[in-house]
């Protein structure tokens, strides 16, 4: 009878244990939210990357506190070293919307998969700072 159990017992084990590494990995996709949801993100402990994907030239006129400048036209040459962790949630933003959702796609298509492009500063109701 122990030795049935202790069988049974192992075999139960192994099932578990194998079944646990065969979680489908994360999907990429882009996904598209407002303002006042990504602040709701920020705002929630998580840990995240706020991604600045305009100019220098409009990065120091004006910028949410905290963001990380990459042009939109550098991510491809620039995210796998800035950004190692595609797994890390990135809140995308520009100043209207266009870069950032090219920007958003171009790090799916890298294989970022919690990325969410809330579009563009002017839209952003909440505190910038600048260098001025």
């Amino acid at each position: 009878m122990k030795k049935t159990t202790a069988i049974s017992l192992l075999i139960s084990l192994l099932v578990l244990v194998g079944c646990a590494g065969n979680e489908p990995a994360p999907q990429a996709e882009y996904r598209k939210i407002d303002a006042v949801q990504a602040k709701e993100m920020m705002a929630a402990g998580e840990p995240y990357v706020l991604l600045d994907t305009r100019t220098d030239e409009e990065f120091s006129e004006m910028r949410i506190e905290g963001a990380l400048l990459i042009p939109e036209y550098e991510i491809k040459e620039r995210a796998e070293a800035e950004l190692p962790d595609k797994q890390a949630l990135i809140l995308v933003y520009c100043r209207s919307g266009r870069r950032s959702a090219i920007a958003a796609y171009a790090l799916v298509d890298m294989g970022y998969v919690n990325v969410y492009d809330f579009g563009g500063i002017i839209d952003w109701p909440y505190d910038t700072v600048s260098d001025s």
